[in-house]
């Protein structure tokens, strides 16, 4: 239970009055196994505005591992750059059993404690409880930290560090992609034209691998 759910004396919505500069962090491939859990596709903008919930941005993060052969992807992570967010990604690293995996833990953590000072709330999308210390040591140095994840999918010690958790479950119908059957594409209605297309590129994960890009600034 949150800590304003114990004390009547304080509601939602006087918690989330005071939220100052916001800075989000999103796991990409945690949030793409939550999504298939939900059984839906994320509709980006919308989880844009869902998360930001009329609060001063300061950034959007997107953490992701990459194939570069993947043109289908890497037109999807164009648009993301070109709609909001600013993507981390790393190559995949093949492992011994011929599996791919990219694991961006460290850059999630290392990003959330450089930034403190230019945000007051974080707003972490991920259920790894790996990142549980970066969380403690962020709300230790002032921060208020915002874990959104899937709650089968989350870490009870992320959530017992957080200072607020919301299920997935329970926002899903504002962040869901709505199927329209006369579009060939769900595209914001604000995209150009010669923008890649997103429409053809389902989000997946190559699972999680390690180096920020050489091109990435903060």
């Amino acid at each position: 239970m949150l800590p304003f759910e114990q004390d009547s004396g304080f509601k939602p919505d006087q918690i989330l009055e005071n939220r100052g500069r916001v800075a989000i962090f999103i796991d990409g491939s945690n949030l793409f196994y939550a999504a298939l859990q939900l059984g839906i596709e994320i509709d980006y903008t919308k989880l844009l505005l869902c998360l930001t919930d009329g609060s001063r941005l300061l950034r959007a993060f997107f953490y992701t591992g990459v194939d570069r052969t993947n043109e289908k992807q890497q037109g999807f992570l164009l648009w993301m750059r070109r709609n909001g967010y600013r993507v981390i990604s790393k190559e995949l690293v093949q492992l011994p059993d011929g599996s791919k995996k990219a694991n961006l833990d460290v850059e999630i953590a290392v990003d959330m404690m450089a930034l403190i000072g230019s945000y007051d709330t974080a707003v972490l999308v991920s259920g790894d409880g790996d990142l549980a210390y970066a969380v403690d040591a962020a709300s230790y140095r002032g921060v208020r930290v915002e874990v959104v994840s899937l709650r089968s999918m989350t870490s009870d010690h992320l959530i017992n560090v957080a200072d607020r958790y919301v299920d997935l479950e329970a926002i899903k119908e504002d962040i869901m992609k709505i199927s329209r059957p006369h579009s060939p594409s769900n595209l914001p209605s604000n995209l150009p034209s010669t923008a890649p297309s997103i429409a053809s590129y389902t989000y997946r994960p190559i699972s999680g691998v390690a180096s920020i890009d050489s091109d990435r600034d903060i």
